[in-house]
């Protein structure tokens, strides 16, 4: 049975701001072997949800370098694991840019569909700020980026086994 925890947005907002510029040196860095993005970003979800899952393949976690799962290093396998995950960890919902909160992820992709980096918004008003790995940000204005699509991911809690 699970119980359902409140997500921490201004934990991931801290931690997204502490380590921008630089790395923890409680994670291996992926910046040249496909970019550290969503490895920062589950970094900073996890920092505010605090719940990992543990499920072989398909969960979200991260042991070291060789003891981890795609979906905290992947793109897309971030989205499909925050989307439809109904077990322990964080999940979000797919919503627009209007109802997107500090602690919430924006997924940045092309015009063909692919999605290609995750930053993590640190504000929203009076525009979006994010910080990322791989061409590292602090503060940096979405707008400034070049990409063809977004997507917006509110994390709407985080479960864990009771």
């Amino acid at each position: 049975m699970f119980i359902s925890l409140p997500y921490r947005p201004a934990s991931a907002v801290a931690y997204a701001r502490k380590w921008a510029l630089s790395r923890n040196p409680d994670y291996y860095d992926f910046e040249n072997i496909g970019g550290d993005c969503t490895n920062f970003a589950s970094q900073c979800i996890y920092a505010g949800a605090g719940v990992m899952n543990w499920t072989p393949v398909t969960g979200w976690y991260y042991v070291n370098s060789s003891s981890r799962t795609a979906s905290w290093t992947g793109v897309e396998y971030l989205y499909d694991f925050l989307i439809n995950n109904a077990g322990a960890g964080p999940w979000a919902r797919e919503v627009s840019v209007g109802e997107a909160q500090p602690g919430d992820i924006v997924q940045l992709g092309a015009s063909d569909g692919h999605f290609y980096h995750t930053p993590v918004i640190v504000e929203t008003e009076p525009r979006i700020l994010v910080c990322a790995h791989t061409l590292d940000a602090l503060d940096r204005p979405l707008d400034t980026y070049i990409y063809s699509r977004a997507r917006f991911l509110r994390i709407m809690g985080v479960r864990k086994w009771s």
